[in-house]
């Protein structure tokens, strides 16, 4: 019974100064403030995102009980980003019919249903068409819902841009017309019926610190460069066109990911984050994964066409929540900053249906550096050289000593 007991202290110390030591491995922390209750959510400054490792692999919560022992609290991390549902709609086509001015198509619903968006496809390739939408109950009484509204396809070896989807506000019919004013066949191959919901979710604006542009008539692009105040966690892009004229052009947004110093100075790294189009037809909302930049970059291909103005760009992010359980009394804080780190596999993560609805938010304090130890340097036995060639020089006499009377006995 001794020997288990003092088996079981030895391994809680044993842990204790692991888990020390393993917080000494990091070089930042955060306390957390008021924690009262099994769980907390703690939402991340934006400040930590410039320390922090692109996989997020990084974060931990430590403790320093009463005791002096250093615990670790579990935690999963979520991104409070848009939820998007689409909704279809059963429906069929009763009418396909011509008119002088172009062609209709009348939609019949199954039952009645709400919906705001309606994805059309063509045979055609290449189009740009004015449709019209109604709405009826009886197919006596139409109501007005779209009226010249612009549909697109523009398909060659530098373009392939599509924008056939009609959006509109949330109508409740039982049959839809759609009038394309055009006087060939369009060719509608397919069309869905749908209810799109969004739950928005929390979003923060980040400021540009510098925002350059650069026309190159040469390779018919025009450049420009962004820099934030500060490293941050980014998922959208909105770029504002102050051009009137209808335009469509192929853009690549990078952010720069790392550099090198040369001879000639420093040379960048960029990788790609997202590519598209940017056109007169829609808000120029470009939505991709996060991730962890200060300077951006975007390509505008002009082809032949007059250079766009961009009037503003604006970046913005999602908010970032840790959802932690605290079952000990101890005084807690977010460590972070360690690029060997890997993801924390916690069993918390597999029940989070078990997480109380309202949780109470952390205060998280001020970023401080962790002290790292000392490195003891251990100085040699002999500093000075004369010392050790002395010790040697006895030790030669010694030996030739004991050899002589060995000869002499022989």
């Amino acid at each position: 019974m001794r020997i288990t007991t003092k088996l079981f202290t030895v391994f809680f110390i044993g842990f204790s100064l692991v888990c020390f030591a393993q917080l000494e491995t990091y070089n930042y922390k955060r306390t957390l403030n008021n924690v009262s209750d099994e769980w907390h959510q703690i939402i991340l400054p934006e400040a930590v995102f410039g320390n922090l490792n692109p996989s997020f692999s990084d974060i931990r919560i430590y403790g320093i009980t009463h005791k002096k022992d250093t615990i670790e609290a579990p935690y999963f991390l979520k991104i409070l980003s848009d939820k998007i549902s689409n909704k279809t709609v059963p429906f069929k086509i009763i009418n396909k019919t011509k008119s002088n001015e172009g062609y209709y198509y009348t939609f019949q619903l199954h039952s009645e249903a709400t919906i705001n968006q309606i994805k059309l496809n063509f045979e055609t390739q290449n189009f740009d068409w004015k449709v019209d939408l109604q709405g009826s109950q009886n197919q006596n009484e139409w109501f007005t819902i779209l009226n010249d509204y612009r549909i697109l396809a523009i398909k060659n070896t530098s373009t392939n841009f599509k924008f056939t989807t009609l959006q509109f506000s949330e109508t409740k019919y039982r049959f839809y017309r759609l009038f394309i004013k055009h006087n060939e066949q369009p060719e509608l191959v397919s069309a869905q019926l749908y209810q799109q919901e969004i739950i928005e979710g929390s979003a923060v604006d980040f400021s540009v610190k510098k925002l350059t542009t650069e026309d190159d008539k040469q390779l018919k692009t025009t450049t420009i460069d962004l820099e934030l105040e500060q490293a941050v966690a980014l998922s959208h892009l909105n770029i504002d066109i102050s051009n009137t004229f209808d335009y469509y052009r192929p853009i690549k947004i990078e952010y720069r990911r790392d550099s090198t110093k040369t001879e000639n100075g420093l040379i960048y790294d960029y990788k790609t984050i997202t590519s598209g189009t940017l056109n007169s037809l829609e808000p120029n909302h470009f939505k991709f994964r996060d991730i962890i930049a200060k300077h951006l970059r975007l390509t505008i291909y002009n082809e032949d066409n007059q250079a766009l103005t961009v009037s503003n760009v604006l970046v913005k992010g999602h908010q970032f929540q840790m959802i932690g359980r605290f079952t000990e009394k101890a005084d807690y804080s977010l460590v972070y900053g360690k690029s060997s780190a890997r993801l924390p596999n916690y069993d918390i993560t597999k029940f989070e249906t078990k997480v109380p609805e309202h949780l109470k938010a952390l205060k998280v304090g001020t970023e401080e550096l962790i002290s790292k130890p000392k490195k003891v340097t251990v100085k040699p036995l002999f500093e000075n050289s004369y010392w050790l060639w002395g010790i040697i020089g006895v030790a030669i006499l010694i030996i030739g000593g004991f050899t002589l009377r060995m000869l002499q006995k022989s």
